[in-house]
Parts: C-alpha cells; structure tokens; sequence
C-alpha cells in the first residue's frame, strides 16, 4: 500500500512538507530546523525521489538543494527500518571537506529525530578512529580521496547494501579532478541502487551516467527556462584593471566598504598566504581571515564558523569556498584572479544572494581576458555589466610592502612564492583565449607585490622557448610550401606546351595530395611545440627561488662523461690551463691575503706566501707584443717547480716533524710527572713507625 501511495505523489499540489508522505519524524525536525515550506528544486526532487526514481537536479545556488536529497536519504532508510547493524545505506560524496560540514550540520538538525548513526568522513581527521566506528554507521557524508582510502585499507567496511548513493556538486566531482577515484568507488558499489545528482550547474553527459548506472533518471531543472542562469536578486558588474593595480585596488575596496561581509576569490593558495598576512599588517580597518586548502581541517573548521559568526568582515579564499558553502548575509562576493570558466564563475557569485536576499558581485578582469571572459558569461546567461573605477580614489600601497619585506625575510620568500603560484595557475589554465601568460608584465607585477626584482620562473622560460621554435618551425613550414606552390605553377606552365603532360584531373589530385601532406606536416610541428603542464614543470616551480635551489656538485663527473660520450672533439675543445692563466692575467686577477703586523707595523706572516719568479730580466725583454713567449713560460714554470714548490714542500714536511718531535717530548714529560706522583702517593701511605723495617 505504501508504494501505492508514494506514485500518487504530485510535487504541483505540494505546499508544505507535510503534503509529501514523509514521516512524522522527519516532519518535526523540519519545522524545528525552521523548514516550513519547500523551494521549487525541493517540490519536484522529493517527489521523484520518494518513487525511488533516479535524479539528476539542477537549481540556481542558494536554492536549498540540500534539503532535496537529505529528506529522501532519511525517509529510505526510515521506510526499511534501518538500524546501526544494517551497517551503510545511504552514501552523499561532496568535492569539499568545508561542504561535507555543512552538509553534516544539515542531517543533524533535521534528522536528529531518527535513530540512525551518521558519520562526517573526511581528511584532516583521525584515520584510526573512523575505521573503528565507520562499518556501524548507516549515513556517510564524505570527501572522496578518504572514502576511497577506507575501501581499500579498511576490511570491515563494504557498500554491499547501500540504497542511496548522492553527489553533491556532482559536476565538480565528475569531472577530471576526481575521475579516477570516483571511478574506484562506484565499483564497490552495488548496481541495484537509487543515484541522485545535484549542482547549479548540471552535466548532462551520456558518458558520466552511464559511468553511474543511472536508471532513465529524471531531470529536474526548475530554472532551465529562467532568463538569467544567477538569482535575479544578484547585481553584477565586472572592472577592467592592469595585474599591477589589482593590489591597490583590493586595498581600496576594502577601506570603503569596512560595514560588509565580503568574500575574495583568488587563484591559489600561496597567494592567499602571502595577501592574507600583508594585510593584516596593512590594517584595512576590517576583520581579515583566510580559507585555503594548505590549512590543517580544524582550522578550516574554526575559520569558516568564525566568518559565519562574524557580522562584517573579510574573508581571503581559494575555490574551496566557492561551492555550496552557505554563508549567511554575505554582501559582497570579489572575484580578485578570473575564474576558470562561466561555471566556476556561477558557483563563486552563489556564495552571497541566497534564499532570494540581495547581494552584490565584482569582477576583476585584466585586459587580455575581458574578451574571452565576458563572452563565455554571455553564453550561460549571466547578466554583467561594466564600470569605471576612478584612479584618483585608489590607495597606493607598494612602499608599504616593500617596507614589509625588507623587515621580514620570510615575508619576502612568500612574495616570491606567491608571484611564481600565480604565474603557473595562469599557464596551466585550459582556455588559452582568456589566459596568456606570456601577456603579462611580469617586472610591475612583482614590484605591486614588494619585490624589488622579479624571481626566476624556470618553467615559464622553458615555455616560451619551446613557443620560439614551434613559432619558427611553422613559419619555415610555410614558407617551403609556398616554394613548392611557386615551383609548380612553373612547372605546369612549362608543361602545358607539351602534348604529353597529365591532365588536369591528375594535376589537381597530385596538388590536394601535395597540400594535405604539407598541412600534416604543419600539425605535426605544432603537436611537438605544445605547451602541456606536467609534474616537472610543477617540481621546477619549487625551484625557482634561490633560496629554494639546491646546488649539486659533480662528484664523479658524470656530466663531463656524457659530453664526451655525446661530442668526441669534446677534448679538443677544452681550455688549457695556461689559457685560463692568460686571461686571469689580462684580468689583473689577485689572491686574496692576509697578513699579520707585528706592534711595530712589521709583516710577521704572510698568506699564502708570495712566489717570487725567477725569470731574468733578459727573458721578459723576449716577450713580442702581440703576447707571451710560450717556450719561455713552459721553462719559467718548470722552474719555479724546481725552487718554489719544493722549497714549499720541504718546509712543510720539516714543520710535521718539528710537531712530531714535540708532542713526542710533551708526552715523556707528562709520563716523568705521572711516576713522580704515584712514588709520593706510595711513601705517604707508610706510617713513620714503618720506616725502619724499609731500611
């Protein structure tokens, strides 16, 4: 009767909560939670999901998905009696720990009615403890990375009875990024499951669904006919701003805007550091915090519940942030690096104008992506409108951070960190028509950061080397083609006055032919040029900071080897030492000494001892102008061996044996010293009375 009653559900009829065939559980910790009244993305999931249907959902940020798939979850389990030694049944992946969180907080006010067990399994936490209480809990809110690391090292936790599979954000986690562990889940997974997915920008891949085995799934998009792809509470606007300004203009943002709540968007984490710390130095006149990934979770945990509580503030982000964290009263969202794509672009903005409240958007755009960019917001329907910022009411603030680096070494190597991360999150972006690193100025950009010279960036050199030669091998392509073009037209002319040529179908066969050929040939020196990012490249960003560099000394020689192996006239190009004496010479090159004075200003000592030449005055006259006589140096040389070096040498070797004679002199006198006192330790023992008997 119970599934009788479930198809007679119509999500158009349902008001309230009470309207869906939930149970009375349920019921009360909705309304305790304040939950009253369902929003269009929840009316039409629930519904689909209670008839055991197969969702994919997709809503407008701040739309209450949550609540979409946690009433099913808790109603699936309720409806089979689920119990702690059922062991898993429903399973909800989020990309993030932050969102895995929040999510978890959700459950437990709305579920805190049921009885069953549910756990938060994310990184950061003790391994050891989840293991032990993770094969007993019915619902698992987790990250990824960690509940594939419990599959594979954990033998008492299986999904051999899981109902209910959820991916929250499930475009994030579908895509490359967790392809492979996602890949490793769903095999552990039993087929005869209920999948729903959730996202504010939803895929519709055949190829993901069916890496799912989803059920003809029912697709629910509430907004898919809606004029604007953001909530129509949402101002937008976007500022066009050279990369060196952008520090100034965040300073000055923030100083006219110290009553908000404003969250910053930026590219990667050592640039949330290295900003995080200088203004808290700066003093804005606003609370700063910071959320990255390079955190430890609890303070993750700690600064994301210090935001939430805070009523005006400022809060420095990397892209963890950016997906269906639910900030309250957010004024602001500041976008300070582009965002990857009009997606990401969505789910940051979502961060404020939640639960139909107003918010405000800004957009920083440097000048070579504001084409690519605004095109790509335009394709999803996102309403951005451009302003002028006006340069006079910017605050400088570049001498202040120079001040700050030159007091802090360690503030220094995080500027330097932080301008190299920059620079490789940009090369390694996909979308070469909104980012080109190679447009950057890189010198003014490192100066708006304090630095007074930019640092080494290794790969980035590489880089535009390799750009260089795919440059000229494409051009020198296509300039022997067009030799070869040239050299047909003149040869057809010449053929054409002979009877026996080809004909002109033959002709222009051979010409396609010709012309493929040269275009794969094209291709071919393109694909060998191609800029890819690989782990390399990632581990040389590590050192391009020297004091990051770790200097390696050929022990063995094994490069030397190689270049001889490699080039066999390698010895004959090596230079003479009697060269490098040449040069040091014309160099006026001197050895550094030191010298010892005596109270009277006498030299005592001397080093290392001065080499006296003996060559005769008659012998310099030899020399020609045009450089040294070389028969007259080999004998000068072998000379000063003779009398310098073996003079040196025997006055080493008679200062060893000096040293020699005098330790050996030292030691019997301590051995004459050590029998005195042990014959005067033995006559002191003999009483007086004892004398006697001696003599």
């Amino acid at each position: 009767m119970c599934i009788i009653f479930v198809l007679q559900i119509n999500p158009k009829e349902a008001v309230k909560f009470s309207d869906f065939p939930v149970s009375k559980k349920t019921l009360r910790g909705l309304l305790e939670a304040q939950y009253r009244q369902p929003t269009e993305i929840q009316r039409q999931t629930i519904g689909f999901a209670l008839q055991g249907k197969d969702v994919l959902g997709a809503a407008k940020t701040g739309s209450g998905k949550t609540l979409a798939f946690l009433i099913p979850v808790l109603e699936c389990l309720y409806r089979n009696q689920w119990t702690a030694m059922d062991g898993l049944g429903a399973l909800i992946i989020s990309p993030t720990r932050e969102l895995a969180y929040q999510t978890f907080e959700v459950l437990r006010k709305v579920g805190k009615n049921h009885e069953f067990s549910a756990g938060l399994v994310i990184g950061g936490k003790d391994l050891k403890d989840e293991s032990l209480k993770i094969h007993r809990t019915n619902i698992i809110i987790c990250t990824p990375g960690r509940l594939l690391q419990h599959m594979d090292e954990n033998a008492s936790f299986h999904a051999s009875e899981l109902h209910m599979l959820v991916l929250d954000e499930a475009d994030r986690i579908l895509d490359m990024g967790f392809a492979d562990t996602l890949n490793a889940i769903v095999e552990n997974l039993p087929k005869t499951r209920q999948t729903l997915l959730f996202s504010a920008t939803q895929t519709k891949s055949v190829k993901d669904l069916a890496r799912l085995s989803l059920k003809n799934p029912e697709y629910v998009w509430v907004h898919e006919q809606a004029k604007f792809s953001t909530p129509a509470t949402l101002e937008q606007s976007y500022v066009v701003c050279e990369l060196h300004e952008k520090v100034n203009m965040l300073f000055s943002f923030l100083r006219s805007h110290l009553q908000k709540k404003i969250i910053v968007f930026f590219a990667c984490c050592k640039e949330v550091q290295y900003l995080f710390r200088v203004f808290c130095r700066l003093r804005p006149g606003i609370s700063v915090l910071a959320l990255h990934g390079k955190q430890p979770q609890m303070k993750r945990v700690e600064v994301y519940s210090d935001f939430v509580r805070k009523k005006a503030a400022v809060l420095f982000a990397t892209d963890i942030a950016a997906r269906g964290l639910d900030f309250p009263a957010v004024n602001w969202v500041l976008q300070f690096d582009c965002p990857e794509d009009a997606n990401t672009y969505i789910h940051r903005v979502g961060r404020t104008a939640r639960y139909k409240e107003g918010g405000e958007a800004l957009l920083i755009l440097l000048p070579s992506e504001e084409k690519g960019m605004i095109a790509q917001l335009q394709e999803k329907k996102v309403p951005i409108s451009n302003i002028q910022v006006n340069p006079e009411k910017l605050t400088c603030v570049r001498q202040k951070l120079e001040a700050f680096l030159a007091q802090e070494k360690e503030q220094k190597e995080r500027a330097q960190r932080c301008f190299v991360s920059y620079l490789r999150s940009i090369f390694l972006m996909k979308n070469k028509d909104v980012f080109d690193v190679f447009k950057l100025k890189l010198p003014e950009y490192a100066t708006s950061l304090g630095l007074a010279v930019p640092p080494r960036v290794r790969f980035l050199n590489k880089a535009q080397k390799q750009k260089d030669e795919v440059t000229h091998e494409i051009s020198t392509a296509a300039d022997s083609d067009e030799e070869i073009k040239s050299f047909k037209a003149q040869f057809r002319s010449d053929q054409s006055s002979n009877p026996d040529s080809q004909s002109e179908e033959e002709e222009e066969e051979e010409e396609e032919e010709e012309e493929e050929e040269s275009d794969e040939e094209v291709e071919q020196v393109k694909s060998r040029g191609q800029l890819c990012s690989t782990d390399e490249d990632e581990d040389e960003d590590l050192k391009d900071l020297d004091l990051l560099t770790v200097k390696r000394k050929d022990v063995f020689n094994v490069s030397e080897d190689q270049e001889e192996e490699e080039d066999p006239m390698a010895k004959s190009k090596k230079v003479s030492r009697f060269k490098e004496a040449k040069k040091a010479q014309k160099r006026n090159f001197k050895v550094n000494t030191k010298k010892v004075f005596t109270e009277d200003g006498e030299v005592v000592q001397q080093w290392p001892p001065l080499q006296t030449t003996v060559v005769p005055d008659d012998e310099e006259d030899d020399e020609d102008t045009t450089g040294i006589n070389v028969e007259a140096a080999k004998e000068r040389l072998r000379r000063e061996d003779q009398e310098f070096d073996k003079k040196e040498y025997s006055r080493k070797i008679k200062e060893k044996h000096r040293e020699k004679r005098l330790k050996e002199k030292a030691a019997r006198r301590e051995a004459s010293k050590r029998a005195k006192e042990v014959s005067w330790s033995f006559i002191n023992m003999i009483k007086p009375g004892d004398w006697i008997a001696l003599l």
